[in-house]
């Protein structure tokens, strides 16, 4: 795949939120400098901020699909930044001046409830028509709906929904398309309105986290079969394998911290099989008496090689060989933080992986709040990129110290020979010293493309 011959990244945009920090700013659009040669590595040289405050800022995708990459006239110079409270949509022109960002347009909330009656936007893809479709998680009062906002690629004016028919799912969340096999599968968080405020275990075994991965036909726009994967699984993160031949890929499963393949089967319908099962630990200190993993992020490297996913509750990051997609081998595998740090709160009684409880995550003299959550892949697979934030209202619950001294971002050096993770020691982005006071990083984006971006069709 061409990106693979990509430049080494020089630059990241990362969302920064301030909801729910205690701090009245609004979230802001980071220019991070990762290039070692550079006098400013590590640091912020830019901020973007937006002119409302309390959107969380979560998820961006581009205004250019990859599949134009032979057309001169299409260029990657528009971010699109969904805001998953306030439904707002940001489009940021990054074409002018690649290194500081500046706002084009503004998509207001009202547009996206009255024109398409949705809410909650996460996910945003460009498709090869030149639309931009974004992903929601419910409808304009916070109940779950899983729908698609249709924008138009250059005026960014919403045209619509992308969906058809009667039939929609529960809920929404991620999705990822492949024409080749005219197929769309988007995944289910959960329903807002419940945690919009914060993870509630009495809501667990009441239907108000999401179970499925939702299969579309990617030309009638129909809404055609459920794969359950569990009660309360809550499939987020959905990825393709990058081949556009390939008819599987991988979900990661939140709260059920399970990796799932799932896969075009020989019948023309499609099917979903557990891979992978990280082990709950049993604790005392702790919310609940066995403590998941919580997968959150997982990606795929552009050779379709290794798998990477996050343990946001436990604290690790692992590399999986999937050469053989039904049977991924673990390879590589580090903690960066998490809850079950010697010297906490909790008190790990039972572990079926670890002998004794991980020691606490300092890197430059600083103790890392929170744990390892959104990741990024370098195009050469070489450096695994990292942040530490979830979601405001749940860092602020889980991890009560990462609002107040913030997130930061890490990198880890990626053996792609062998399979492995280490900390690159010398590399720190601490969000806890930015101007206006701490704040939350999420998602890791290169300018022009990476591995979580990009559909080949």
């Amino acid at each position: 795949i061409s990106l693979l011959k990509g430049p080494r990244e020089e630059i990241v945009y990362v969302p920064c939120i301030y909801r729910n920090t205690g701090r009245k700013k609004p979230d802001f659009l980071a220019t991070v400098d990762v290039n070692p040669k550079s006098p400013h590595y590590c640091q912020v040289i830019h901020r973007l901020a937006m002119p409302n405050l309390g959107d969380e800022l979560h998820h961006s995708g581009w205004n250019a699909c990859s599949s134009c990459f032979g057309d001169a006239t299409k260029k990657r110079n528009r971010l699109i930044l969904p805001s998953l409270i306030s439904s707002r949509i940001y489009v940021v022109d990054v074409g002018t001046d690649l290194r500081a960002p500046r706002l084009f347009k503004v998509v207001n909330p009202e547009d996206v409830f009255w024109k398409c009656n949705l809410g909650y936007p996460h996910t945003s893809h460009c498709l090869g028509s030149g639309e931009i479709m974004i992903s929601t998680l419910g409808d304009p009062a916070g109940n779950g709906k899983g729908g698609f906002i249709l924008l138009d690629g250059e005026t960014f004016e919403i045209k619509g929904n992308w969906e058809k028919g009667d039939k929609v799912p529960l809920m929404g969340y991620d999705f990822w398309y492949q024409p080749r096999h005219n197929v769309l599968i988007s995944t289910e968080w959960g329903i807002p309105k419940c945690l919009g405020y914060g993870f509630d275990p009495n809501d667990l075994k009441k239907g108000r986290y999401g179970r499925r991965l939702n299969v579309w036909d990617w030309t009638t726009h129909t809404y055609i079969q459920a794969i359950d994967v569990g009660e309360d699984a809550a499939p987020l993160e959905i990825r393709f394998l990058h081949n556009p031949d390939a008819a599987e890929g991988f979900v990661g499963c939140t709260i059920s911290s399970a990796i799932h393949r799932f896969y075009k089967t020989e019948r023309g319908d499609w099917a979903a099989e557990k891979v992978i099962q990280v082990p709950s630990k049993k604790v005392e200190g702790w919310l609940l008496p066995e403590m998941p993993g919580f997968i959150t992020d997982i990606l795929i490297s552009l050779d379709d090689r290794f798998l990477y996913f996050s343990n946001w509750l436990h604290g690790d990051i692992r590399q999986y060989d999937i050469s053989n997609t039904r049977q991924p081998k673990l390879v590589g595998q580090v903690f960066v933080g998490g809850s079950i740090a010697k010297g906490g709160p909790v008190t790990v009684c039972g572990d079926e992986e670890l002998q004794s409880q991980p020691d606490p995550f300092f890197i430059k003299g600083k103790r890392v709040p929170g744990g390892p959550q959104m990741i990024q892949l370098s195009l050469d697979g070489r450096r695994l990129y990292v942040t530490t934030s979830l979601y405001s209202a749940w860092d602020r619950q889980f991890y009560p110290d990462l609002p107040r001294d913030g997130s930061v971002m890490l990198q880890l050096d990626v053996d792609t020979e062998q399979g492995g993770l280490t900390v690159n020691r010398s590399f720190l982005v601490d969000f806890g010293k930015e101007p206006d006071g701490p704040c939350l990083a999420h998602e890791i984006r290169y300018p022009g493309g990476d591995c979580t971006s990009d559909i080949w069709v």
